[in-house]
């Protein structure tokens, strides 16, 4: 009999942590519940979920990803969690009965235009990826199969993931007239079927600087760099990933008051996202926060 083990591993959002095991617990499936009930197929996941603390169960690959509510933080009770975990799969209970493991699981996308001629946003009736994702060819795409067939089709040009869409951005040589359709269904059959997205191993893109974390590095990160930040996050992702895109902050030149942004996915490459962002981002930031700000560079990722 197999022995697991787990190793804990924080993500981007502080609610989810992953479980990562030594072993397999599915093989090209991944899965998600929201609840008890959404979870009868899954005897892993329903025990999970009498913890109260237990928001969503995600169960793929070699890794079980949580989220928790915020009645609890997860330095309190992640070690209790994951030997429960432990003595449940050492145990050789099951994790997918075999009738869920053999089903498709039920995809709609949906094709969304995008302020980037080039770009167009695929989105899922479900989250895909735990995290924001970018790869710009084949050899970066290694730990993403999804990403790696859709490169094989030759006018994909970049593939960006975020939460419930995929933005895929094409060459010139084909227009979206002409291959829109096909993008769309084979990105809802890969999804339908069950298969991984991404792979553990796969790096994710740095959303921002989490709280914690602008604690921690304080000594190289200045007060306006973080208003900066919690300005961008607040006030400027929301409506950038809404056309499949990210920006992030990259660095503030006291000496110049400049602000450097990286934009990613449908911003990246945009004819109008660089003139339209950087002068939209340089009005706010200059509004807040008066003359700690002079002028705002927007870099294509």
């Amino acid at each position: 009999m197999k022995e697991f083990n787990i190793t804990v591993t924080e993500t981007n959002n502080p609610a989810i942590l992953k479980f990562e095991t030594n072993h397999m617990l599915t093989q090209g499936k991944n899965y998600e519940f929201k609840n008890i009930d959404d979870a009868k197929n899954s005897p892993l996941a329903q025990q999970l979920f009498y913890l109260p603390f237990i928001k969503t169960v995600y169960i793929s690959g070699n890794f079980i990803g949580l989220e928790r509510y915020d009645i609890v933080e997860w330095n309190d009770v992640k070690d209790e969690v994951a030997q429960q975990m432990v003595e449940y799969l050492n145990a050789g209970e099951p994790i997918i009965n075999d009738d869920e493991a053999n089903k498709s699981i039920a995809a709609t996308v949906y094709a969304e235009v995008t302020p980037n001629p080039a770009v167009m946003k695929y989105v899922c009736n479900r989250k895909i990826v735990p995290e924001t994702f970018e790869f710009k060819n084949i050899d970066e795409a290694k730990d993403s199969e999804l990403a790696k067939k859709l490169f094989h089709f030759p006018y994909v040009k970049q593939v960006f993931f975020d939460e419930n869409y995929v933005s895929v951005t094409k060459y010139d040589v084909a227009e979206w007239e002409e291959i829109n359709m096909e993008l769309r269904e084979f990105i809802r059959t890969y999804l339908s079927e069950g298969n991984e997205v991404v792979s553990t191993n796969a790096t994710a893109l740095k959303q921002s600087y989490e709280a914690e974390e602008i604690e921690a590095v304080t000594p190289n990160l200045d007060d306006t760099s973080q208003q900066i930040i919690a300005i961008l996050d607040e006030y400027v992702k929301p409506a950038v990933a809404s056309d499949g895109g990210n920006i992030l902050f990259q660095s503030y030149e006291e000496n110049t008051k400049t602000v450097n942004v990286v934009l990613q996915g449908a911003c990246s490459g945009c004819p109008s996202s660089t003139f339209t962002l950087k002068n939209g981002i340089e009005t706010m930031l200059k509004n807040m926060m008066g003359d700690k700000v002079n002028e705002v560079v927007a870099l294509n990722g």
